[in-house]
């Protein structure tokens, strides 16, 4: 005497060929399970799955690159050069503490000129070496992502753009640390 139900006796699950409707298993199900009926079929072997997914990661080129290292660093060395055009926490600080060195130095006994170059001209100077610093490393890393192949468009196109800030920024530094486009101020007579 042989009884078939159509009661669940196993965890339903999803089937991918009907687009993801529910499966259940049944007694019927499980003796063909135990028969081999099952076990045959490759969309219920978690083994297949995995040879599936091994041989999709071997399948991907060897020489395609995502670029977000590269491109995290001609971000990076955009953000630094824009940095350096604009000024810097630390090149405000760098200033700052010249300008109270120079008031120490020159307190009562310093002649003007001797004031106005101790307390501005270094202040000055110190920023503009700051900001060079921030512009020359920010050159490094962008001419760095260039010179390295193999990198999306718009990781050069960001790189190009870093390096030509860096390189302004660094002009615009050495410009202000010689005193090439403001002098200082003389002291009158």
């Amino acid at each position: 005497m042989d009884i078939k139900t159509t009661e669940k006796t196993g965890p339903a699950g999803r089937d991918e060929k009907d687009g993801g409707a529910a499966e259940t298993a049944t007694t019927g199900d499980l003796d063909g399970a135990l028969d081999g009926d099952l076990a045959d079929d490759p969309d219920t072997d978690p083994a297949d799955d995995l040879e599936d997914g091994l041989e999709d990661e071997a399948a991907a080129p060897a020489g395609k690159e995502t670029g977000v290292g590269a491109g995290a660093a001609a971000v990076v060395s955009t953000a630094l050069a824009a940095v350096a055009l604009t000024g810097t926490w630390t090149g405000k600080v760098v200033s700052e503490r010249e300008t109270l060195v120079g008031q120490i130095k020159t307190s009562g006994s310093g002649t003007p000129a001797q004031q106005i170059s101790e307390i501005y001209g270094d202040a000055w100077h110190s920023t503009a070496l700051v900001n060079g610093a921030f512009a020359l490393v920010a050159l490094i890393v962008a001419v760095a992502v260039l010179v390295l192949p193999r990198h999306p468009s718009w990781v050069r196109a960001v790189a190009t753009a870093g390096a030509v800030l860096a390189g302004l920024g660094l002009l615009l530094s050495i410009g202000t640390y010689f005193d090439l486009f403001l002098s200082l101020p003389t002291a009158g007579s």
